[in-house]
């Protein structure tokens, strides 16, 4: 392993096939486990990775259904199940005291997996994390069970167009390359992740309230974009009050996709987090 840093692998859990990447130069770093938000993968984290990697043991993790990760519409796409699908994959690894970096539904996993086991976990970063979501309306959720409703997500998601959804989630239009959009473009060119989608719709059940959150005592940074139009700053302010141990910090001229707006900026912060 120490030739060849890098490695990537599909271990069975929960019946599908989850795809991860772990990048180990020194395994006796402390691990950080890379986990993405909705409708991403791990190429979000392709800035950080270099800058983290010789410090940290990093494994990222493709989320069901996205990546490369098998979409199926029979696993459960909760919250709390894929929190557990997390900590299952890091049981198989033998990973212990790992920090979890979650970017907005990432994050909210991340703090499902940290409520769940905080003995696996000794500290969690969330970018722009998802905060206070409810689960979805009863009209969607009945339309997840009509045949090919799937057509109707990937009706929506093809009109909004990778160009425009992108534009949503950055400050700075001129970072969208077009290694960007075929980056995030990729793991949509399959109809069965539309599928899975549509049983995601039915299966989310929402965020964490917030007396759930006051009980989570894991250390955690709060990063944040104050020009992040999806997960508003003043959402990550409330966040960072009701959670015990919580620090707090905005980047100025970001939007939602911090790991790619400003990859120096959050890999100084989460040093200065890991090492106090």
């Amino acid at each position: 392993m120490q030739n060849n840093p890098y490695h990537q692998s599909h271990v069975n859990i929960q019946g599908i096939k989850v795809h991860y990447e772990l990048y180990e130069k020194d395994p006796s770093k402390p691990t950080m486990v890379l986990i993405h938000g909705f409708l991403s993968s791990t190429f979000s984290y392709r800035r950080l990775i270099p800058l983290l990697r010789d410090e940290f043991r990093l494994i990222a993790i493709d989320l069901p259904p996205f990546g490369k990760t098998e979409k199926s519409r029979n696993f459960v796409h909760s919250y709390k199940n894929m929190a557990g699908l997390v900590i299952e994959l890091l049981e198989q690894l033998q990973v212990k005291n790992a920090i979890l970096v979650g970017h907005s539904m990432g994050g909210q996993i991340s703090l499902y997996a940290a409520k769940e086991r905080p003995d696996m976990f000794t500290k969690t970063v969330l970018l722009c994390s998802s905060s206070y979501m409810k689960r979805l309306q009863p009209h969607l959720i009945f339309g997840s069970y009509v045949p090919y409703f799937y057509l109707c997500i990937k009706h929506w998601l093809t009109k909004q167009g990778v160009w425009k959804n992108l534009c949503n989630v950055v400050y700075d239009r001129s970072l969208i390359d077009q290694e960007m959009m075929d980056g995030y473009l990729q793991p949509f060119m399959d109809d069965t992740i539309f599928m899975a989608l549509a049983r995601m719709i039915r299966d989310r059940e929402g965020d964490l309230s917030e007396a759930e959150l006051k009980k989570i005592e894991v250390p955690s940074l709060l990063i944040w974009g104050e020009e992040d139009k999806i997960v508003p700053l003043e959402v990550g302010r409330r966040l960072s009050k009701d959670l015990p141990d919580a620090r707090f910090h905005a980047l100025k001229n970001t939007g939602h996709l911090v790991p790619e707006e400003k990859p120096l900026h959050v890999t100084e912060k989460i040093f200065e987090f890991c090492h106090a």
